[in-house]
């Protein structure tokens, strides 16, 4: 079968729509995800046994299932549970925000513990709080470490969003599904949605590497 340039184009519009919607879905629920991951991952680094062990089950629960599972529970079963109604753009963004802040939680957890104890020392040893310690000694210096690793679960997260094509979410893999079904065109609709997951993927992986140079990561 001869490649058929002209279907991608006929296509373009339509996938285009479903990568602006992937792109929106990953960026709502990477941002939720990151201020999950960070409560959870100081709750593990500094919490008291309470806290420790409520962000460890929690931590656990996710990384031990997955991502589809947790969409499905959230979009089919919650509504029955809760009594609650949730649409699928809702569902989505919540499971991404659940789902990355529980390894991001990990990776935050891990940055902390990594700098050296006598920097925290050295600045409670001054009178400084605390929260003062964590903000302006131990933290900037976990949040260089934690650039790379946020970078991947940054690239998981956005690929993630295909698989929300279980609960009719229109991003891009649905987008290719709903074309291809209509005109049959496997190679051509399958090649232009890898190679709009290539170019997603490709700007926030420069932009990581951008960031991670300006940072001088230590």
């Amino acid at each position: 079968m001869q490649f058929d340039w002209s279907v991608v184009i006929d296509a373009l519009p339509a996938l285009l729509g479903g990568a602006r919607l992937t792109v929106l879905i990953a960026f709502a629920g990477l941002v939720g995800g990151i201020a999950v991951g960070a409560i959870a991952g100081f709750m593990r680094a500094y919490g008291n046994w309470l806290l420790n062990a409520i962000a460890f089950v929690y931590v656990e629960i996710i990384r031990g299932t997955p991502i589809v599972v947790q969409v499905m529970f959230i979009y089919f079963a919650l509504p029955l549970l809760a009594d609650i109604r949730v649409n699928p753009m809702t569902a989505a963004i919540t499971a991404i925000i659940v789902n990355a802040g529980a390894y991001i939680a990990e990776i935050v957890r891990g940055t902390l513990l990594s700098v050296s104890k006598g920097l925290k020392e050295a600045g409670l040893a001054l009178g400084l709080p605390m929260w003062k310690v964590l903000a302006y000694v131990v933290g900037p210096i976990a949040f260089r470490r934690m650039i790379p690793p946020l970078g991947n679960q940054f690239i998981v997260s956005l690929k993630d969003t295909s698989l929300f094509i279980v609960i009719g979410v229109g991003e891009l893999t649905r987008q290719g599904q709903e074309i291809m079904a209509a005109n049959f065109r496997a190679v051509e609709i399958w090649t232009a949605v890898a190679i709009l997951y290539l170019i997603m993927t490709g700007v926030l992986t420069f932009s990581l590497r951008f960031t991670e140079k300006r940072m001088r990561i230590l």
